[in-house]
């Protein structure tokens, strides 16, 4: 069998170091916030090499709360992309705002500037009572968003530019990592993530003074001391548990991504010589792909996956109806056909287990289970 994760593998490897930090929080009685919170801000935000970290419930109110310290809020619109998961536009909802979205670049998974551009253009001129204020890129899969593009055209228009980076724990653009390309830099670690907890948590990143006091306010209730509210805020929390989890993995975080890299190359070396079933995302200079997930669009996909499942392996579809198409985006006034290049790619990709645990054999089982169905 080819499982897609093996999540219980991690936590054998690390499990005597994992029950120790553990304990510790638990002999101390304080599971709120603390130094273990601290602690692990401090070594995320330097590996992001940016100042600030404010660790926050998800990854979800990452985004939520990045958003609102942008001053993002009712009658606003924030630009972002349909391909990526629900939690990006329901962030912007949480604001009161409206998401945009504009589509994918032809080849990669992330935002065309293009799209972005030709969009600003067209809203400037309607003059409507809405007004753009943020770009929301989403770092997806772990590949990351072009964002010299995406930020020129941003600051072009005097438009905030966040970065979901949910999906790129130790992503690269050029020589900088994700989450200190734009503005602020939101991040999951929930347990599937390449650096992911166990649980729920997330955590932004930035280096403006400002914005990492409001979201230390904002997380904790709005509270500046046990008595005093300074502004209305919310409950959301990074618990030291999960602090000193996201610790200690952050530790091999740099093995974890090369050991996927890996996996991903011997995947795609497999994979080449069906380049008329077989569409791979371009590879570009200048990048870091961490594969979060492993992608490619196939031909023939449901048959593909049936034959996959009947060979005990475990393929899954990232995400299969596109983010304008769902149900709950219909007062958006969105169809089908207005986003071409991310609606043909969610009918055609498939995603293949890449995780660090996989063994170079089950690789090329897999690659031998592909051919075998495309030659057939």
């Amino acid at each position: 069998m080819v499982p897609f994760l093996d999540l219980t593998r991690q936590y054998e490897k690390i499990k005597s170091e994992i029950l120790a930090a553990t304990q510790r929080v638990y002999k101390k009685g304080r599971f709120i916030l603390g130094e273990e919170v601290s602690g692990f801000e401090k070594e995320f935000s330097h590996y992001c090499g940016v100042r600030y970290g404010v660790g926050v419930g998800s990854g979800t109110d990452a985004l939520y709360l990045a958003l609102k310290a942008a001053g993002i809020g009712e009658g606003d619109q924030v630009v972002t992309v349909a391909n990526s998961f629900v939690a990006t536009a329901l962030a912007i909802s949480f604001t009161g705002a409206k998401p945009l979205f504009v589509d994918i670049d032809p080849k990669a998974y992330t935002m065309d500037p293009n799209s972005l551009e030709l969009l600003l253009k067209r809203e400037k001129s309607k003059r409507s009572g809405r007004k753009i204020r943020a770009v929301l890129p989403v770092h997806l899969y772990g590949h990351p968003a072009e964002m010299d593009s995406i930020v020129e055209i941003a600051n072009r228009y005097d438009l905030v530019v966040i970065e979901d980076a949910c999906q790129a724990h130790g992503a690269k653009f050029g020589r900088r990592k994700v989450g200190s390309l734009g503005a602020m830099g939101c991040f999951s670690f929930y347990p599937t993530k390449n650096l992911g907890g166990y649980g729920d948590g997330g955590m932004v990143v930035t280096d403006n003074d400002e914005a990492a006091a409001f979201l230390r306010l904002y997380r904790n209730h709005g509270l500046s001391d046990r008595d005093h509210v300074d502004i209305w805020g919310v409950n959301s929390r990074l618990q030291p548990v999960q602090a000193v989890v996201a610790t200690r993995l952050l530790d091999n975080i740099e093995e974890l991504v090369e050991a996927r890299i890996r996996n991903a190359r011997r995947l795609d070396a497999g994979l080449q010589n069906l380049a008329e079933f077989v569409q791979l995302p371009p590879r570009p200079q200048g990048y870091r792909e961490v594969y979060q997930l492993y992608l490619a669009s196939f031909q023939r996909r449901e048959a593909l996956l049936r034959r996959l499942a009947a060979r005990e392996i475990e393929a899954r579809v990232h995400y299969p109806i596109p983010l304008h198409l769902q149900r709950a985006a219909k007062d958006l006034g969105y169809k089908r056909g207005d986003f071409p290049v991310c609606e043909r790619q969610a009918d055609e990709i498939v995603t293949l287990p890449a995780h660090q645990h996989i063994t170079a054999d089950q690789i090329d089982y897999m690659l031998e289970v592909i051919h075998r169905f495309y030659r057939s």
